[in-house]
């Protein structure tokens, strides 16, 4: 009894952390789509000229296309953080 008792158990831990990791990741991802780093925190700046009134915005997070699968809509992203040094690769669906 004891013994079925545990595996369902660790059997429910195990799915609550796959359920976990998934969620965390998809956090980061919205993070990084929006232009936050999800690591140092540092998010996108933005200066206004006083003479001309022109808005200057200075990215933290760069977005690279890596692979663009047209027949599938799936394309592979890579972010970089311009303060930390962070490179992650995610997929977007278009």
């Amino acid at each position: 009894m004891f013994t079925i008792i545990s595996i369902l158990f660790l059997f429910l831990i195990s799915i609550f952390s796959i359920l976990l990791f998934y969620q965390l990741k998809k956090i980061r991802h919205y993070k990084l789509n929006s232009g936050n780093c999800p690591v140092c925190g540092v998010t996108t700046k933005s200066f206004k000229d006083e003479n001309t009134g022109s808005l200057f915005t200075v990215e933290a997070v760069k977005q690279r296309v890596l692979s663009n699968n047209r027949c599938s809509g799936i394309v592979e992203i890579e972010y970089k953080c311009n303060n930390c040094g962070l490179k992650e690769v995610h997929n977007s669906v278009k």
